[in-house]
């Protein structure tokens, strides 16, 4: 399994994919925070609730979250980790070295997960500095007591995890555009239409997207799980496509 799993690093790193999607990463979440900040305790405009005053420990669970937003290039750091096996057509050279096709996807969700820890440590160190840069601009840096140091380890369990989910679905679909651009209009069509339709709003605290508004302490969100039964279902999402990718991959022709 170790011999799999750096086989996946290098696979990883030979490649400039991941350069980019880690450079993405932090722009977005860098750029979130700076717009958070400086939108912060402005005045509310259109009967909606303007963002928590710097200073305010609403502001900073707010602005240390937002490196969350950054799971997407994760989820398609994972996906593409997949599903260029069958993008290249090296999936049947590669399940011939090793035919036990669990241990592969296995070595890839390992691989992924563990790739994913620094490109957090690196999307969260990127938050913070801007954060104590242009909180403090405007008199106001916050500290990173426990509740900050908190919500900074929620927003990187969530990165790691949609990389994990990432591969589970990539071994699902297999076709790395369709895998994409799914996980796109899911994550940005379907889930914003639950959340906005009363009569499904109760289902949504359950999605994958509830979880990380859960875990993460949205305080604008609606009815949502405590922050740890939102990290477990979180995780329960990340094993489950694990799972039934694995299984997909085991059982499923390579073409």
């Amino acid at each position: 399994m170790t011999a799999l799993v750096r086989a996946e690093w290098t696979k990883l790193l030979t490649t400039r994919v991941w350069i980019g999607l880690v450079a993405g990463a932090c722009v977005l979440a860098g750029g979130f925070a700076a717009l958070f900040t400086g939108l912060a305790g402005a005045e509310p405009d259109g009967g909606q609730p303007g963002l928590p005053a710097v200073g305010t420990p609403q502001y900073e669970e707010v602005v240390f979250s937002v490196a969350a937003n950054a799971s997407v290039l994760l989820l398609i750091l994972g996906i593409i980790g997949m599903t260029q096996e069958y993008r290249h057509r090296t999936a049947t050279p590669t399940f011939l070295a090793t035919p036990r096709r669990g241990r592969v996807v296995a070595a890839k969700l390992v691989a992924y997960a563990l790739a994913a820890v620094p490109v957090a440590l690196l999307v969260l160190a990127v938050d913070v500095v801007v954060v104590l840069v242009y909180a403090g601009a405007r008199g106001a840096a916050p500290s990173l007591d426990a509740d900050n140091l908190q919500t900074l380890g929620a927003a990187g369990l969530v990165l790691v995890v949609f990389a994990v989910i990432g591969v589970g679905v990539g071994a699902l679909l297999r076709n790395q555009v369709g895998a994409i651009v799914g996980a796109l209009v899911y994550l940005y069509v379907v889930e914003p239409i639950v959340s906005s339709i009363g009569a499904l709003q109760p289902a949504y605290k359950w999605l994958p997207g509830g979880a990380v508004q859960a875990v993460t302490s949205d305080f604008q969100a609606p009815d949502l799980l405590e922050p740890w039964q939102g990290a477990l279902l979180l995780l329960g999402y990340g094993l489950l496509t694990a799972l039934l990718g694995t299984l997909l991959a085991v059982r499923r022709d390579v073409v």
